[in-house]
């Protein structure tokens, strides 16, 4: 039996830059790490040619273009395996939250199937194949950013090029400080899943047609970048101001990556001393991060 364990991400700063309605025209640029929560997907040999897929229902099915699970049809196609394979995904955290669950499958599901066949695959290749099936054949009108972070793990800045290109290099900072962000920042769940796919869908028109919009992102972009230089000079400092101010310019997407609920809750943590914080993914619910002080 194969097993692949993929982790889920938070993203601090630049979401969004990672459309290719964004970076085909200027780059994009993403800080975000993957946190020690999970997506589980297991492969093993099937006794006969059907294929079993176990999630939140169960499929038997006789070829592969008959699985409902898009994402793992798409997955065994990319590999090149037709049949006799029992999957199975469990994840720490439920979908529709902001933590790009749907990516840490996609990745996690080539990683077990291409161990399964006997090739093993680099991470570049793995997020490359992920956004391939999301972006280009499931048509999801998602970024890049989730793929990679899935793929590479660790604390990332992602770079996303016009000509396609990712460059993904990590964040390196003292021991000392490492520990004390992750001390800083608190993640909640809101206790409401979405689709994030209307909330992108027009994000993706706005970034075309609104020149705000588009200077909205790039001062996100610059934030991401500022972000990055001031960890890799050992200072957090400013963490919260860089969230506050992005979370501010992501409104602007589109019309609902907030709503009342999301702001009450971001206004009573800032009124009990959050010194700033965004809600996670496209918006519309799921997680909200905080960067707070720390209790004395």
């Amino acid at each position: 039996m194969i097993i692949s364990r993929t982790p889920f991400r938070v993203s601090l700063a630049g979401g969004g830059s990672d459309l290719r309605q964004y970076y085909q025209v200027r780059p994009g640029s993403v800080v975000a790490m993957a946190i020690k929560r999970y997506m589980y997907v297991t492969v093993n040999r099937r006794f006969d040619n059907t294929i079993r897929v176990s999630y939140t229902k169960t499929e038997i099915v006789d070829h592969v273009k008959q699985l409902q699970h898009e994402i793992i049809r798409e997955a065994m196609n990319s590999v090149g395996l037709k049949g006799g394979v029992e999957i199975t995904t469990i994840a720490d955290l439920p979908a529709g939250i902001g933590l790009a669950s749907s990516s840490t499958v996609t990745v996690g599901a080539l990683n077990a199937l291409f161990a399964f066949v006997g090739r093993h695959v680099s991470a570049e290749e793995l997020a490359q194949r992920a956004c391939g099936i999301e972006v280009n054949v499931l048509g999801k009108p998602i970024g890049k950013q989730d793929q990679y972070l899935a793929a590479y793990g660790g604390f990332q800045h992602v770079r996303f090029n016009p000509d396609e290109s990712v460059e993904v290099n990590p964040i390196i900072c003292s021991h000392e400080v490492s520990k004390n962000l992750h001390r800083r920042l608190m993640l909640f769940y809101t206790g409401t899943q979405r689709s994030a796919d209307t909330v992108l869908r027009d994000a993706k028109k706005r970034i075309n047609g609104n020149g705000h919009v588009k200077a909205s992102m790039d001062q996100m972009v610059w934030l991401s970048e500022e972000l990055r230089c001031q960890l890799l000079r050992n200072e957090i400092s400013q963490v919260g101001h860089i969230l506050a101010r992005a979370w501010e310019l992501k409104k602007h997407m589109a019309a609902k990556v907030t709503n009342s609920l999301l702001d009450s809750y971001y206004n009573k943590a800032i009124a009990a001393g959050a010194e700033g914080g965004k809600v996670l993914g496209a918006g519309g619910g799921g997680c909200l991060l905080l960067f707070v002080q720390p209790r004395q």
